[in-house]
C-alpha cells in the first residue's frame, strides 16, 4: 500500500477527492489522508504545530471523517510514504510568504515521519477574468499568476533540498492551452468532476509511476469517453514534460 498524507487545505481536498478510487480501479491500494482547513497557509500550519491545535478536519480517501486531529497525531498515525506540503492559493505566487514557515513545517514532518518523502503540491492559477484573480491576488492575466506560482514552488523545492513537485498547476495550464476551460467551479477551486479528475490523474501518475489510462474509475457526472480523454491528455502532458 502507498500512503500519502497532505498537510493542506481545500486545494488538497480537490486533489485527493478521486485519487484513491482512481488507483483502486487499476488494482493499486493508495491511501490518501488530507488535513483540511479552508485557506490554510503555511504560517497557520506552523502555528497549529507550535500549539498542537486539533483544528484539522481529517479526510480519508476523499471522504470527510468528522474527526478533528493535530498534525502530529496524523503524522504518527501511519508509516507514511509521502507527505505533501503546499501554500494557500492566494499566497502561492509570493515566495516571501512561504518562509520561514515552510522550513519549520518540513522540519517537523521529518522529525515525526522520518521515512516519508516530502513533496510540494503545486497549486493552480485562478480563472481568467475572474474578480478573485484581479482583486485578491492582483494579476490581470491568469498566465501571470501561474508563472509566479511556478517560480515560487521551484524556490520552495530548492529550499527543501530539491524535493519533487506534483505539477498540478502546470497540467492545468496545458489543458488551457488546448482550449479546455472547464477547470474551475468558483473561479479558483477545481471543477467537479473534470478539474478534480485531472488532479487525481496527475497524483496517480506522480505517486505510482504508472500510466493512468489503465485506471477505469469514472466519477458521477462524467462520461467514460470524457474520462478516457482527460486521462490520455494528462498522461501525454506528463510524458512530454
Amino acid at each position: 500500500m502507498l500512503k500519502v498524507l497532505s498537510i493542506g487545505n481545500s486545494f488538497s481536498s480537490d486533489a485527493t477527492a478521486y485519487t484513491h478510487r482512481l488507483a483502486q480501479s487499476a488494482g493499486i491500494d493508495l491511501l490518501t489522508e488530507n488535513l483540511f482547513i479552508g485557506g490554510c497557509s503555511l504560517e497557520r500550519h506552523w502555528q497549529n504545530i507550535l500549539f498542537a491545535v486539533p483544528d484539522y478536519s481529517l479526510e480519508v480517501n476523499g471522504e470527510a471523517t468528522g474527526e478533528k486531529v493535530t498534525s502530529e497525531a496524523a503524522l504518527k498515525s501511519q508509516n507514511w510514504d509521502f507527505v505533501t506540503l503546499q501554500q494557500a492559493s492566494h499566497f502561492s505566487p509570493d515566495y516571501a510568504t512561504y518562509q520561514p514557515y515552510l522550513d519549520k513545517v518540513a522540519g517537523f514532518v521529518r522529525k515525526n515521519a522520518p521515512t516519508a518523502e516530502i513533496v510540494m503540491h503545486q497549486t493552480w492559477a485562478y480563472e481568467e477574468g475572474s474578480e478573485r484573480l484581479q482583486k485578491i491576488v492582483g494579476y490581470q492575466r491568469q498566465a501571470e499568476m501561474f508563472a509566479a506560482i511556478q517560480e515560487a514552488y521551484s524556490e520552495a523545492a530548492k529550499a527543501l533540498g530539491g524535493c519533487r513537485i506534483i505539477p498540478c498547476g502546470w497540467v492545468f495550464q496545458q489543458f488551457l492551452k488546448q482550449g479546455f476551460g472547464n477547470l474551475h467551479r468558483d473561479s479558483f477551486h477545481a471543477s467537479i468532476p473534470q478539474g478534480r479528475y485531472i488532479l487525481a490523474a496527475v497524483w496517480y501518475e506522480f505517486f505510482t509511476g504508472w500510466d493512468v489510462t489503465a485506471a477505469t474509475f469514472c466519477p458521477e457526472g462524467m462520461s467514460q469517453s470524457e474520462g478516457n480523454w482527460l486521462k490520455t491528455q494528462v498522461h501525454q502532458f506528463l510524458s512530454q514534460r
